[in-house]
């Protein structure tokens, strides 16, 4: 398993630029997934590793040794693409072989391996029969067990699951990660889905445009999102945003806009202090809500949508003319088309700098 190094590596295609100069570490052993909306270069980072694309400038290293001259079979690398690519003639058991044969691996030592991971995956008894037998999780399976059996150092996964229903998608994490905990192998994959990543990764690196814009692990990026992209991108529902300025209440610092004052924590208000009077951008999760006005933050919410959703239900509500979504417990229902008060967990407050919407 080694450690892969991206070095200031760059994809062009004619003018456009895709990836500007990218800097990235993968340890040894580690389950990293790149995130990001479509179009942001995760998938073409992960392809660039594969040997699919060649890269434009830069390096790539595998422990110190350059690799990007490297032809795909050469880069001791097994990859699982969105749309299976499973051969259709052949059955399950010549599908997952299908690589040992081409390098001439004994019959025997063959059969165990594909016996071995088809158990892994609860895919032995599928073995006698061909992909079009199969429901859409079989045949995923099948192309991670391709995959697995090769015993490469590296996976590379780029959206495995999502020609999925929402259901097997569930499932298909799970099992996910559980085969994560039993094969101790670098593991690099690529996902829209923020859930995914953060259930899967050991590490998530966030991308937009090409650029990181952070890394680290799910609590991190969550907890302690260095922008409001990131902020905006990881939890769902998704954070709420208002624009607001900053002053002084009560010999406390506070932050205003239409239809909230809310008075900010003493961690944050001492970073804000030194931001001066420049408007900021105000992030508030929809958990950090809670029903009633005996909290420090008051909040008067006209509740557009109640959406039910089991435990929870999330509200779609309004202040002012912004949109926000609250999280609440489904016991105590609370109707559309009413004006509902709540407060705000100040401790869990954010703020942006409108302009770079950089955290502050």
């Amino acid at each position: 398993m080694p450690q892969i190094v991206f070095d200031k590596v760059e994809k062009h295609f004619g003018t456009l630029q895709v990836l500007p100069p990218l800097d990235l570490s993968l340890d040894d052993g580690e389950f990293t997934v790149l995130v990001g909306p479509s179009g942001c270069g995760k998938s073409t980072t992960l392809r660039i590793l594969a040997g699919l694309e060649t890269l434009s400038a830069g390096e790539i290293y595998f422990d110190g040794s350059p690799i990007s001259n490297l032809e795909p079979k050469d880069r001791d690398i097994a990859m699982v693409f969105q749309d299976y690519a499973l051969y259709p003639h052949m059955n399950i058991a010549r599908n997952m072989s299908f690589a040992l044969r081409l390098q001439r691996v004994a019959k025997a030592e063959i059969d165990t391996k594909v016996q071995k991971v088809a158990e892994m995956l609860n895919i032995a008894h599928l073995l006698h029969r061909k992909p079009a037998e199969l429901s859409g999780g079989q045949r995923q399976r099948v192309a991670m067990g391709r995959a697995l059996v090769r015993d490469a150092g590296t996976f590379l996964f780029d959206e495995p699951l999502s020609n999925l229903d929402a259901k097997l998608r569930a499932k298909m994490r799970t099992e996910l990660a559980e085969m994560r905990d039993s094969i101790d192998k670098n593991m690099v994959y690529v996902t829209h889905d923020q859930v995914e990543a953060m259930t899967l990764g050991d590490r998530i690196v966030v991308m937009n445009n090409g650029v990181i814009q952070q890394q680290g692990t799910p609590e991190e990026l969550f907890k302690q999102p260095v922008n409001k992209f990131v902020a905006g991108f990881i939890g769902s529902p998704t954070m709420n945003f208002l624009n607001g300025e900053l002053a002084s209440e009560d010999g406390r610092l506070a932050v205003r806009g239409d239809g909230f004052n809310l008075p900010l924590g003493d961690a944050l208000a001492s970073r804000a202090e030194k931001h001066g009077d420049k408007p900021v951008i105000v992030g508030v999760r929809p958990s950090s809500f809670e029903v009633g006005l005996n909290g420090e933050a008051p909040m008067q919410l006209h509740v557009a949508v109640s959406e039910y959703l089991g435990s929870t239900s999330v509200l779609v509500t309004h202040c002012g003319d912004a949109e926000l979504l609250v999280e609440t417990p489904s016991d105590s229902p609370i109707k559309a088309g009413i004006k509902a008060d709540f407060h705000v967990k100040t401790d869990e407050i954010m703020l942006f700098d409108r302009h770079s919407e950089e955290r502050i």
